[in-house]
């Protein structure tokens, strides 16, 4: 299974519009990949609170999931498509995710259910989500997470229940806890003996630097692929969604749980 995670620069200076296009051209060039991952709310940046109400869009017929779906059908590939400001039907604002099948479907949607920023942003201008998400992969069950989630091994253990053998977390992790984000990858990785795909924003919006360092992390906590930076870059793999069964009937760590 080949996985591509595009790290995407999002430029305050680029409009939606322009980087919309510019996005679903590098979905395009990713065709012979069996998965494409893009960032979270990579059409706003995650921290340019002001323009949140304003850029809110419809999850299925917005302006963001027209452009994923036609670069999805185009390119014949499955893509995360990242997040969207989803505005819902009654004004509440979700930070969601979007998942699109080969011909261009909308086939998942994932409300994120830990909202980053305590008493300010995030926090307190969108709802949370409260179902966790998985997808039915040709490969592989993917379980569908979004950067702060990634602090919370509960939910990924939800997701395993669930039987997802392949997280996918996009993000726009700060670059001052870039440690962490490499850290907890891999963690999530090794303790539930899964693949973690995670796909971070490059670059700087709303004057906070991205982490970058999109990774896809083994069932075993190896690093199969690194970005070395905040650069905007394509991260490719190959990962073998049978070895997550092999792992965990080779180390059956997950049998031995009692809570």
């Amino acid at each position: 299974m080949r996985v591509s995670l595009i790290q995407l620069d999002v430029d305050p200076a680029e409009p939606p519009a322009a980087r919309r296009a510019r996005t679903a051209d590098l979905v395009r060039a990713q065709h012979a990949a069996d998965l494409v991952v893009l960032p979270e709310l990579w059409p706003t940046g995650a921290f340019d609170y002001p323009r949140f109400d304003a850029e809110a869009e419809s999850p299925a017929e917005g302006p963001t999931a027209e452009a994923m779906s036609a670069a999805a059908r185009d390119a014949g590939v499955w893509l995360h498509a990242g997040s969207v400001v989803e505005r819902a039907a009654d004004g509440g604002l979700f930070n969601t995710s979007l998942v699109f099948s080969p011909d261009g479907a909308l086939v998942a949607t994932y409300r994120k259910i830990h909202r980053f920023g305590f008493d300010r942003g995030e926090a307190v201008l969108m709802e949370a989500g409260t179902e966790p998400v998985t997808v039915a992969h040709p490969s592989a069950v993917l379980g569908l997470a979004t950067c702060y989630d990634l602090r919370f091994p509960e939910m990924f253990r939800l997701l395993v229940d669930a039987g997802a053998g392949l997280f996918v977390v996009p993000a726009g992790w700060p670059a001052r806890r870039a440690a962490h984000w490499s850290l907890l990858a891999r963690a999530r990785a090794v303790e539930n003996q899964a693949y973690v795909l995670a796909c971070c924003s490059a670059g700087t919006h709303a004057d906070v630097p991205q982490a970058g360092r999109s990774v896809v992390v083994d069932p075993w906590g190896e690093v199969l692929a690194e970005a070395p930076d905040a650069a905007e870059r394509v991260l490719t793999a190959v990962v073998d969604p049978a070895q997550v069964a092999r792992v965990r009937e080779e180390f059956p760590a997950l049998k031995d749980r009692v809570l």
